[in-house]
């Protein structure tokens, strides 16, 4: 279901409303703005079967001319807590991994206008699709990071995306050592476009801003845009995505840590690492 705050803007708007499984859509503005609600109701994460439901609704729009933005956000408290780390294990990561990388490349392909709307938690795999966002806005609740090393292994979106949008140094900083940023710090490196102080304080100003910069403008122009902007940031991930995905599958995964941090964090102990 959609989280509390977003009712505040919802129930005087004319919409169509789906509830899946894992995920809800609403739409608004006569159906020109596209909401998407990751809701497993536990930490949002982005397994399988999540994977396969936003696939599913983001193919759907190659067909609809009308819509200007679509905007990802998480049920409840957090934004999501990443990709299912069950489904890093060795034997699901090459299904797991090209599921997930069609993601990225469905929305390179669609060139829609999206933005992440961050609170809480935005780590793993949620965070990677933030970054495949036009724009993130987050509220002082927001903590981001890419702690996939801390398993192990990397992020093969992240490891394409952080350095695009923030530069190499500061994304080899959160690449390689794990750790979470505020929103604050996120917005001084520039990974943020817009800190708000609470959800409600976001929602209010995103509702004012979608209507100031997005409707008055035309869907397809709107995509040209995208395409425009994107065409190096397009390129480096269509060469290189699919060259990290190898990596990670028949090399990493061949590796006895990164199947040891796997592990370890489904059965709740410290890594024993080998370091090979």
């Amino acid at each position: 279901m959609l989280p509390d705050n977003s009712t505040l803007n919802f129930t005087t708007l004319t919409f169509n409303y789906k509830q899946m499984e894992t995920i809800s859509i609403s739409y608004r503005d006569d159906n020109s703005v596209a909401r998407i609600v990751l809701g497993d109701g536990k930490g949002n994460i982005m397994n399988h079967v999540m994977m396969s439901e936003l696939q599913n609704v983001l193919s759907s729009f190659s067909k609809n001319s009308h819509i200007k933005l679509i905007v990802f956000e998480g049920a409840g408290k957090h934004f999501s807590f990443g990709a299912s780390v069950e489904e890093h294990q060795k034997e699901y990561a090459a299904t797991m991994l090209r599921g997930f990388h069609q993601l990225f490349y469905t929305l390179r392909d669609l060139s829609i206008p999206t933005l992440a709307k961050v609170s809480g938690q935005c780590l793993g795999g949620g965070l990677e699709l933030a970054l495949m966002c036009n724009f993130i806005f987050a509220d002082a609740t927001a903590r981001l990071g890419q702690p996939e090393i801390c398993l192990g292994v990397f992020p093969p979106p992240a490891s394409i995306l952080l350095p695009e949008k923030i530069g190499l140094a500061r994304a080899e900083e959160l690449l390689i050592t794990g750790k979470t940023i505020s929103a604050e710090e996120a917005l001084k490196i520039g990974l943020v476009n817009q800190l708000f102080t609470d959800v409600n304080e976001m929602e209010s100003e995103m509702n004012s801003w979608i209507k100031e910069y997005i409707l008055p403008k035309s869907a397809s122009s709107l995509r040209y845009a995208v395409k425009a902007s994107r065409i190096k940031f397009n390129h480096v991930l269509s060469n290189f995505l699919p060259q990290l995905e190898s990596v990670y599958v028949n090399q990493l995964m061949n590796t006895h840590d990164a199947n040891e941090g796997i592990a370890s964090f489904i059965e709740k102990k410290n890594p024993v690492w080998l370091n090979n």
